[in-house]
């Protein structure tokens, strides 16, 4: 994204590349500084693991250097580009924790959102990652608001709450597939409640309505169907309402 190639370059000034471009390869008593630009270029060759642990050496050899600090944040970014997610996660905890008043503070939280939202799954697996994302871009929306990161959180949390009201839906699906309807009825009504703004929502109407008509709630029946009706008067699920309040429909 051209807002990771912005970040790294606000890190590393041009000067200080050229400054460092005739350093020689060995490690042994090369200066934070050195080090640091080693595990940039690294980073841009995409030998994301030896730039990560290039960074760490920055910190581990040099812990009072304000390299250390950047390092901290650019390794964190190699790994998450290596797709070693739980060691960018630990990285960016340890950033955070830290450094909270630091300027790319914003960032280090945006890019901790990243690594659960990379790894979400489709909806017949686990949505552990899928939950996490949904609170780490909640935190980049309400620490940061006014920022870029948090207008790009905004989409990511509407796709990761369409993800999971899309979990809810299929395990309603398996309950009523067994005759477990009140379990269904649960998973879909959380859909109805919780997730009102999702692709899901016409959906779960509906099958509260064939729930309800299932349990001879009907009352409750009738009144999801005019839900369904009133906001989504020309949705297929309301016809299929419809047509099963007729009793002409089973299914």
């Amino acid at each position: 994204m051209k807002k990771f190639a912005l970040i790294l370059s606000l890190f590393l000034g041009l000067s200080v590349v050229t400054a460092c471009s005739s350093t020689p390869d060995n490690d042994d008593d090369k200066s934070a500084e050195e080090l640091y630009v080693k595990g940039y270029k690294l980073l841009n060759k995409d030998q994301y693991q030896k730039s990560a642990e290039t960074f760490e050496k920055v910190e581990l050899e040099h812990p009072y250097s304000k390299w250390a600090t950047k390092a901290k944040l650019m390794g964190a970014y190699a790994y998450y580009k290596d797709n070693k997610y739980d060691d960018a996660i630990i990285s960016l905890d340890r950033f955070i924790k830290f450094h909270p008043g630091n300027k790319d503070i914003a960032y280090a939280y945006y890019l901790k959102a990243l690594c659960y939202y990379d790894q979400i799954t489709s909806v017949e697996k686990d949505q552990g990652n899928t939950e996490e994302a949904y609170k780490a871009l909640q935190q980049v929306i309400f620490r940061f608001p006014d920022t870029d990161y948090a207008q790009d959180a905004r989409l990511k949390l509407d796709l990761t709450r369409d993800h999971l009201a899309g979990k809810e839906m299929e395990i309603g699906r398996y309950y009523l597939s067994q005759n477990n309807y009140l379990s269904a009825l649960n998973r879909f009504s959380t859909v109805v409640n919780d997730y009102q703004t999702t692709s899901h929502i016409e959906e779960a109407l509906y099958r509260q309505v064939e729930l309800y008509s299932i349990l001879g709630m009907t009352a409750e029946a009738d009144n999801a169907a005019k839900v369904l009706g009133h906001n989504y008067p020309k949705s297929k699920w309301y016809a299929k309402a419809k047509s099963l309040l007729k009793g002409e429909t089973k299914n």
